[in-house]
Protein backbone atom coordinates (compact mmCIF):
# COMPACT_ATOMS: atom_id res chain seq x y z
CA UNK A 1 0.00 0.00 0.00
CA UNK A 2 1.19 3.77 -0.41
CA UNK A 3 0.46 5.39 2.41
CA UNK A 4 1.55 8.64 1.67
CA UNK A 5 3.27 10.50 -1.43
CA UNK A 6 5.45 13.56 -0.52
CA UNK A 7 6.81 15.74 -3.51
CA UNK A 8 6.80 19.18 -5.59
CA UNK A 9 3.19 19.84 -6.52
CA UNK A 10 3.94 19.20 -10.56
CA UNK A 11 0.27 20.37 -11.52
CA UNK A 12 -3.40 20.89 -10.38
CA UNK A 13 -6.41 20.47 -11.81
CA UNK A 14 -10.43 20.91 -10.41
CA UNK A 15 -10.03 16.94 -9.22
CA UNK A 16 -6.69 15.87 -8.96
CA UNK A 17 -2.80 16.54 -8.17
CA UNK A 18 0.11 15.76 -10.07
CA UNK A 19 2.83 15.19 -7.51
CA UNK A 20 6.18 14.53 -8.55
CA UNK A 21 8.09 12.02 -6.40
CA UNK A 22 11.41 11.30 -7.31
CA UNK A 23 10.87 12.04 -11.07
CA UNK A 24 7.61 10.14 -11.45
CA UNK A 25 4.24 12.57 -11.67
CA UNK A 26 2.18 10.91 -9.35
CA UNK A 27 -1.66 11.87 -10.22
CA UNK A 28 -3.77 11.82 -7.12
CA UNK A 29 -7.60 12.42 -6.38
CA UNK A 30 -8.00 15.14 -3.90
CA UNK A 31 -11.42 16.93 -2.87
CA UNK A 32 -11.34 20.80 -3.25
CA UNK A 33 -11.14 21.11 0.41
CA UNK A 34 -7.38 19.61 0.40
CA UNK A 35 -6.70 20.70 -3.28
CA UNK A 36 -6.85 24.52 -1.88
CA UNK A 37 -3.98 24.04 0.05
CA UNK A 38 -2.01 22.99 -2.58
CA UNK A 39 0.30 25.06 -5.07
CA UNK A 40 2.21 24.72 -8.26
CA UNK A 41 6.15 24.64 -7.38
CA UNK A 42 5.59 24.51 -3.81
CA UNK A 43 6.21 20.68 -1.44
CA UNK A 44 3.34 19.09 -0.11
CA UNK A 45 2.68 15.61 0.98
CA UNK A 46 -0.66 13.55 1.30
CA UNK A 47 -1.70 10.72 3.14
CA UNK A 48 -2.95 8.75 0.46
CA UNK A 49 -5.35 5.34 -0.30
CA UNK A 50 -4.58 3.04 -3.37
CA UNK A 51 -7.93 2.19 -5.00
CA UNK A 52 -7.21 -1.24 -7.30
CA UNK A 53 -10.09 -2.58 -9.71
CA UNK A 54 -9.56 -4.67 -12.83
CA UNK A 55 -8.73 -2.38 -15.15
CA UNK A 56 -7.36 1.06 -12.95
CA UNK A 57 -5.15 2.01 -10.21
CA UNK A 58 -6.89 4.87 -8.53
CA UNK A 59 -4.77 6.59 -5.90
CA UNK A 60 -7.31 9.16 -3.76
CA UNK A 61 -5.12 12.04 -1.44
CA UNK A 62 -6.15 13.45 1.99
CA UNK A 63 -4.60 16.54 3.89
CA UNK A 64 -4.20 13.62 7.12
CA UNK A 65 -4.50 10.54 8.19
CA UNK A 66 -7.78 11.14 10.05
CA UNK A 67 -8.97 12.03 6.43
CA UNK A 68 -7.86 9.07 5.03
CA UNK A 69 -8.88 6.66 7.70
CA UNK A 70 -12.21 7.92 7.68
CA UNK A 71 -12.49 7.86 4.11
CA UNK A 72 -11.52 4.01 4.49
CA UNK A 73 -13.96 3.21 6.73
CA UNK A 74 -16.92 4.72 4.69
CA UNK A 75 -16.28 2.22 1.88
CA UNK A 76 -16.84 -0.77 4.55
CA UNK A 77 -20.77 0.04 4.10
CA UNK A 78 -21.83 -1.56 1.20
CA UNK A 79 -23.15 0.60 -1.75
CA UNK A 80 -20.44 2.89 -0.95
CA UNK A 81 -17.59 3.32 -3.39
CA UNK A 82 -14.26 5.44 -3.34
CA UNK A 83 -16.06 8.27 -5.83
CA UNK A 84 -19.15 8.45 -2.92
CA UNK A 85 -16.57 8.55 0.11
CA UNK A 86 -14.81 11.26 -1.45
CA UNK A 87 -17.83 13.08 -2.03
CA UNK A 88 -18.99 12.70 1.42
CA UNK A 89 -15.45 14.27 2.43
CA UNK A 90 -16.12 17.03 -0.30
CA UNK A 91 -19.06 18.01 1.70
CA UNK A 92 -18.22 16.99 5.58
CA UNK A 93 -15.18 16.75 7.37
CA UNK A 94 -14.49 13.34 9.83
CA UNK A 95 -15.60 14.73 12.59
CA UNK A 96 -18.56 16.36 11.04
CA UNK A 97 -19.24 12.48 9.52
CA UNK A 98 -18.69 11.13 12.60
CA UNK A 99 -21.07 13.08 14.47
CA UNK A 100 -23.68 12.57 11.66
CA UNK A 101 -23.72 9.14 12.49
CA UNK A 102 -23.58 9.27 15.74
CA UNK A 103 -26.56 11.62 16.09
CA UNK A 104 -28.20 10.08 13.51
CA UNK A 105 -28.29 13.32 11.38
CA UNK A 106 -30.21 12.31 7.71
CA UNK A 107 -30.02 15.82 7.06
CA UNK A 108 -26.16 16.13 7.15
CA UNK A 109 -25.84 12.77 4.82
CA UNK A 110 -28.20 14.07 1.75
CA UNK A 111 -26.35 17.08 1.57
CA UNK A 112 -23.97 14.82 -0.31
CA UNK A 113 -24.84 14.02 -4.06
CA UNK A 114 -25.56 10.87 -4.79
CA UNK A 115 -27.26 10.29 -1.24
CA UNK A 116 -31.20 9.92 -1.02
CA UNK A 117 -33.15 9.84 2.19
CA UNK A 118 -33.45 6.11 2.13
CA UNK A 119 -29.50 5.63 1.34
CA UNK A 120 -28.92 8.16 4.43
CA UNK A 121 -30.90 5.88 6.97
CA UNK A 122 -28.97 3.00 5.53
CA UNK A 123 -25.24 4.34 5.74
CA UNK A 124 -26.74 5.36 9.53
CA UNK A 125 -27.07 2.17 10.52
CA UNK A 126 -24.14 0.43 9.05
CA UNK A 127 -21.71 3.38 10.21
CA UNK A 128 -22.76 3.45 13.88
CA UNK A 129 -20.19 1.65 15.20
CA UNK A 130 -17.24 1.92 12.96
CA UNK A 131 -16.59 5.67 12.89
CA UNK A 132 -16.13 6.21 16.25
CA UNK A 133 -16.91 9.35 18.24
CA UNK A 134 -16.02 12.76 16.95
CA UNK A 135 -12.68 14.33 18.72
CA UNK A 136 -12.46 18.09 17.40
CA UNK A 137 -15.02 20.86 17.93
CA UNK A 138 -18.83 20.65 17.08
CA UNK A 139 -19.58 21.49 13.35
CA UNK A 140 -21.36 20.64 10.89
CA UNK A 141 -20.57 19.78 7.37
CA UNK A 142 -16.97 21.67 6.42
CA UNK A 143 -18.41 25.61 6.76
CA UNK A 144 -16.03 28.19 6.57
CA UNK A 145 -17.83 31.47 7.60
CA UNK A 146 -16.69 34.78 6.34
CA UNK A 147 -13.06 33.39 5.59
CA UNK A 148 -14.52 31.23 2.10
CA UNK A 149 -13.66 34.01 0.33
CA UNK A 150 -9.98 34.12 1.15
CA UNK A 151 -10.18 30.29 0.78
CA UNK A 152 -11.31 30.18 -2.31
CA UNK A 153 -9.54 32.56 -3.88
CA UNK A 154 -6.22 30.87 -2.81
CA UNK A 155 -7.76 27.49 -4.19
CA UNK A 156 -7.98 29.42 -7.74
CA UNK A 157 -4.63 30.85 -7.17
CA UNK A 158 -3.17 27.55 -7.17
CA UNK A 159 -4.79 26.17 -9.89
CA UNK A 160 -3.33 28.84 -11.79
CA UNK A 161 -5.74 31.34 -12.71
CA UNK A 162 -4.45 35.19 -12.81
CA UNK A 163 -5.88 37.52 -9.72
CA UNK A 164 -8.18 39.03 -11.63
CA UNK A 165 -9.78 35.87 -13.10
CA UNK A 166 -10.13 34.36 -9.08
CA UNK A 167 -11.13 38.27 -8.07
CA UNK A 168 -13.88 37.63 -10.93
CA UNK A 169 -14.79 34.27 -10.40
CA UNK A 170 -15.35 35.07 -5.89
CA UNK A 171 -17.72 37.84 -6.98
CA UNK A 172 -19.49 35.86 -9.24
CA UNK A 173 -20.31 32.96 -6.97
CA UNK A 174 -20.79 35.66 -4.14
CA UNK A 175 -24.70 34.95 -4.29
CA UNK A 176 -24.54 31.48 -3.80
CA UNK A 177 -22.28 31.82 -1.11
CA UNK A 178 -24.61 34.02 0.79
CA UNK A 179 -27.85 31.83 -0.63
CA UNK A 180 -25.81 28.83 1.81
CA UNK A 181 -26.83 30.98 5.26
CA UNK A 182 -23.35 32.30 6.14
CA UNK A 183 -21.94 28.70 6.03
CA UNK A 184 -20.99 27.90 2.47
CA UNK A 185 -18.72 24.89 1.46
CA UNK A 186 -15.77 25.79 -0.50
CA UNK A 187 -15.91 22.74 -2.41
CA UNK A 188 -19.22 23.34 -3.85
CA UNK A 189 -18.49 27.13 -4.64
CA UNK A 190 -14.90 25.65 -6.32
CA UNK A 191 -16.53 23.76 -8.65
CA UNK A 192 -19.33 26.55 -9.38
CA UNK A 193 -16.49 29.19 -9.53
CA UNK A 194 -14.45 27.07 -12.16
CA UNK A 195 -17.73 26.51 -14.28
CA UNK A 196 -17.77 30.62 -14.62
CA UNK A 197 -14.10 31.22 -15.75
CA UNK A 198 -14.24 27.98 -18.12
CA UNK A 199 -17.84 29.55 -19.77
CA UNK A 200 -15.26 33.36 -19.71
CA UNK A 201 -12.77 31.35 -21.68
Amino acid sequence: MIAFVSGTVAALAPDAAVVEVGGVGMAVQCTPNTLSTLRVGKPAKLATSLVVREDSLTLYGFADDDERQVFELLQTASGVGPRLAQAMLAVHTPDALRRAVSTADEKALTAVPGIGKKGAQKLLLELKDRLGEPVGAPAVGAPVGAGWRDQLHAALIGLGYATREADEAVSAVAPQAEAAGGTPQVGQLLKAALQTLNRAR
